[in-house]
């Protein structure tokens, strides 16, 4: 792993630094108290304290995301993230490390397509991809070559030190207001994206997919209110044409997923005009640690 991250990451159990393990093999991080963590054949290190409360995404979800991703669909949204991240980046750092290399976490961070996007707009950064889905972390530990990954779970205490972030992503994922203040840099900032009322607007009834909840943005304030200060935020909007397989893919990619009986699905998809116009629309927030 590289040392850079390395650095700023914390034993899940006891809080101390980690270290590769250097007795026979080096396929696991071990703390100065000898709890160990090891690091998967795929690329990312299980950093869960104890067993995961869910085992997150499934493989055909990530998959379905992957599609989504590569063909480009949600490219709005890691331009909207790299640009906010780059104008963070200007900012001096109370922790000194992060002046030479500063840390972008993804919480949530699915296969790390958003966080390689970040690190590609930022050359000095490196990065950490948290997901609890294994299946998301063998493609986030690939995402790009200054990133690595690591299981985690987001709602637990975050297997990071205190002040070592300049940047947290966390994208259509649980937010842990406390956590996320602690491992932040008191300069850093975090930024959080998530679907906007009108977010797949044209699906919803046809499909028979979950709402976006009207009270989203009052929810995110209020779970992350008390920790931080909102600096800006602003929708971000396209309108996509897309092919029924390719909205049947999108649909296999998010919450609707584990909630859409596929038979239903196939026979609906089949009435959608084709190709069938979509909108995506997002809410990027922009906030800074009290």
């Amino acid at each position: 792993m590289d040392p850079r991250i390395l650095d700023r990451l914390r034993c899940p159990v006891c809080g101390e630094p980690l270290a590769e393990a250097t007795a026979g093999t080096s396929n696991a991080l071990r703390c100065p108290r000898r709890h160990s963590f090891d690091i998967a054949r795929q690329g990312y290190v299980n950093l869960l304290a104890g067993r995961a409360p869910h085992a997150g995404d499934s493989a055909e979800m990530v998959a379905a995301r992957a599609d989504v991703l590569t063909a480009g669909h949600y490219d709005l949204i890691s331009a909207a993230l790299s640009d906010a991240a780059t104008e963070a980046a200007g900012r001096p750092r109370a922790t000194p490390d992060l002046e030479a290399y500063p840390l972008v976490v993804d919480a949530g961070a699915g296969t790390g397509r958003y966080l390689g996007a970040v690190l590609a707009a930022l050359p000095d950064a490196v990065g950490l991809a948290l997901d609890v889905s294994k299946p998301a972390l063998r493609r986030a530990a690939r995402a790009h070559p200054r990133a690595a990954a690591a299981l985690a779970d987001t709602w637990q205490r975050l297997p990071l030190a205190d002040a070592s972030t300049a940047v947290l992503l966390n994208v259509f994922a649980p937010r842990n207001g406390p956590e996320f203040h602690r491992v932040l840099d008191p300069a850093g900032v975090l930024l959080v994206v998530t679907p906007d009322t009108d977010h797949l607007a044209e699906l919803v009834d046809v499909l028979d997919l979950l709402r976006v909840d009207p009270d989203k943005a009052d929810r995110v304030a209020a779970s992350l209110g008390g920790h931080f200060t909102p600096v800006s935020s602003a929708v971000h909007r396209a309108e996509l044409a897309l092919t029924r397989p390719e909205v049947a893919t999108l649909v296999g990619m998010g919450p609707s997923a584990w909630h859409t009986d596929p038979a239903a699905l196939a026979t609906r998809l089949a009435a959608l005009p084709e190709p069938a116009r979509v909108t995506v629309a997002v809410r990027l927030d922009v906030l800074r640690p009290r």
